[in-house]
């Protein structure tokens, strides 16, 4: 299993209709997210419009593969360009890299 994360940026003057999208997510975008291996997929929105992600799959690059092919996924990923302001401060919109280590794990 691999973790990924990522940080993305909202537009300040977007975070609430952002938010109102991301509670109705396209039900066809949602299944075609898990037919490319993601679970465990969460978001955190700070009232700033800074954005952590998470999820899990089993191999990234084949994740990334299966979506840069699917219609639906390149549908979402236009219609939230006019919400965002990525990638953070130049950074590239690369996932972030997890050290392997876990705590407090029971």
């Amino acid at each position: 299993m691999q973790r990924v994360g990522f940080l993305i940026k909202v537009k300040p003057d977007k975070i609430e209709e952002y938010k109102k999208i991301h509670a109705q997510v396209w039900p066809e975008l949602l299944a075609e997210l898990k037919a490319a291996g993601i679970r465990n997929y969460s978001l955190w929105l700070r009232p700033d419009g800074l954005e952590f992600g998470y999820l899990e799959c089993d191999n990234w690059q084949a994740t990334c593969d299966y979506l840069a092919k699917s219609e639906v996924h390149t549908r979402w990923q236009i219609y939230m360009q006019d919400y965002l302001d990525s990638p953070i401060a130049g950074e590239s919109a690369q996932p972030i890299e997890m050290l392997e280590m876990s705590f407090l794990l029971e």
